[in-house]
């Protein structure tokens, strides 16, 4: 509103003054006549005109044109004979109240020099400065105020309105005279009810605010001390696990020597060393000795599982061709299988490529799979199977019967290797009890069992370390087991090796060998 009065006010100095000069320029060159175009399209140019005149030096009246007013009540000579009397150009503005909220502006411009002295005037209605602030829209606006000292210039809006909260805003503007003018905007803010409701909204959200900011900065220093509390729990928890890893590792150690004196013993008098044993004496011996050899079995995977724990076990690769190194653990477990009158059927082919890997490791997860498969079928077969996968290129693997057993059918694989490369899947394959799935990943959690013996057969019962140790030592080898069964109907453990790809060239194929071998 402040721009568009300055705006309007200087646009009618500017039309009074090219008047003025148009009215000198006339007097100098004696054409008034000529100039009557000049002077109709700027008196035309002024809204709200209600009166125009321009005297000469001698006060002479050269222009006098009223608008549609009317002439104004304004004192043309008076005024005239005031602004000759200024030395220098100037344009003075008087405001003329007609009305409380009704006034008309009066521009008066002198121009003065040693060859013309024209004064010219213009009085415009307050009606056009209203115009020109109704460009300006606002839903929330009551009334815009022009002031001119005490005297009202310009006003819009309803005057008189109804009372409700305002809040108004005044600019000052200066006007080419040097004067001044304010102009006030006042608008309606919101009804009480609305604005208490803002305040309590705005209260609460702060309120909310600062509670979520605590409430989260207690959160912090709950979270702070909690991980403090962890890290501790975590030290003392290591700590813990290392003392027990090393308490194990020692204890185990310090059992392995008497053991193997009473296992030597005991073989010592089984051969008739300390004189030959009655017939009463045997069976006691042979029960001392399978106890101190199945304590010593428990004790050695006490240790192993305490030594993989610290990481203090290592490992000694070496190439083993697969099939007499199956063969050789096979007929170290014959014994077993017999026992039970199981059929054990071995399909190891001679073709596979070589592995490199530890034999002692991996010796140890095969007799570990197979005298648990030995264990949990009570009747019928046992299988050991080998095959690659994820070769380039796989050559044809024989098969052919011996010892009257008909070959092994083909072995039925995971959907996919732990991860992408060549491996030989070695396989341990029964007919027993079974695993239910969802028992399927316990069962190599250490001291874990499923389906275990009562608690009073420990030869039967075990230790639960098994398959826990196997797991281990396979990933520790870069391979994994996995398990696939179904419960009342056998389980088939697969081991996975690695296989480097230098190894697939395979040398000259030896002269033709059975891939399966039944033992009893």
């Amino acid at each position: 509103a402040a721009q568009l009065t300055e705006s309007f006010v200087m646009s009618q100095a500017q039309v009074l003054a090219e008047l003025a000069d148009v009215m000198s320029e006339a007097e100098l060159t004696k054409g008034i006549g000529q100039s009557h175009h000049r002077v109709d399209r700027l008196v035309a140019s002024v809204p709200a005109l209600r009166h125009a005149w321009v005297v000469d030096r001698e006060g002479h009246l050269q222009l006098d044109v009223s608008g549609e007013g009317g002439r104004s009540e304004v004192n043309v000579d008076m005024l005239s004979r005031l602004h000759v009397l200024q030395p220098v150009t100037t344009i003075t503005i008087v405001v003329l109240p007609v009305a409380p909220h009704h006034a008309l502006i009066a521009l008066i411009h002198a121009a003065n020099s040693r060859t013309t002295g024209t004064v010219a005037g213009l009085v415009v209605d307050g009606v056009a400065l209203q115009s020109w602030l109704q460009r300006t829209q606002s839903d929330t606006r009551v009334s815009v105020v022009v002031m001119s000292g005490a005297d009202t210039v310009a006003f819009l809006g309803k005057p008189g309105g109804s009372a409700q909260t305002l809040s108004s805003a005044q600019k000052i503007i200066r006007l080419p005279t040097g004067g001044t003018w304010t102009v006030t905007a006042t608008h309606a803010v919101t009804t009480t009810p609305l604005r208490w409701a803002l305040w309590v909204v705005g209260t609460f959200g702060v309120l909310f605010l600062a509670i979520g900011l605590l409430r989260e900065q207690r959160r912090s220093h709950e979270a702070a001390d909690r991980s403090v509390e962890l890290e501790r729990l975590y030290s003392d928890v290591k700590r813990a696990n290392q003392a027990k890893s090393e308490f194990l590792a020692n204890v185990s150690h310090e059992l392995r020597t008497p053991l193997n004196a009473i296992v030597g013993f005991v073989e010592l008098l089984r051969d008739g060393f300390y004189g030959d044993l009655s017939p009463r004496q045997v069976p006691p011996v042979d029960r001392i000795a399978a106890s101190a050899s199945h304590l010593r079995h428990l004790v050695d995977q006490v240790l192993d599982i305490a030594k993989i724990a610290a990481g203090r076990l290592e490992v000694h690769p070496e190439t083993i061709v697969l099939r007499p190194f199956v063969l050789n653990i096979a007929s170290e477990l014959e014994s077993l299988v017999s026992e039970k009158g199981l059929s054990f059927s071995i399909t190891v082919g001679a073709s596979l490529p070589r592995v490199r890997t530890d034999p002692t490791h991996l010796r140890q997860i095969l007799i570990n799979l197979i005298g648990n498969a030995v264990k949990y079928t009570p009747s019928g077969t046992l299988s050991v199977r080998a095959r690659l996968v994820g070769a380039p290129a796989q050559a044809n693997v024989r098969r052919s019967g011996s010892l009257g057993v008909t070959a092994a059918s083909e072995p039925v694989l995971p959907a996919r290797a732990p991860r992408s490369g060549t491996w030989v899947a070695v396989q341990v394959v029964d007919t027993g009890v079974g695993i239910e799935s969802k028992d399927l990943e316990r069962i190599f959690d250490e001291f874990e069992q499923v389906n275990a013996g009562p608690r009073g057969d420990s030869m039967q019962r075990g230790t639960g370390l098994g398959l826990a140790i196997s797991r281990r030592l396979a990933r520790l080898l870069g391979g994994e087991i996995s398990v696939e069964s179904e419960w009342g109907r056998g389980s088939t453990f697969t081991v996975w090796l690695p296989v480097n790809t230098a190894d697939l060239v395979r040398e000259a194929v030896p002269a033709p060998q059975a891939d399966v071998d039944s033992i009893a």
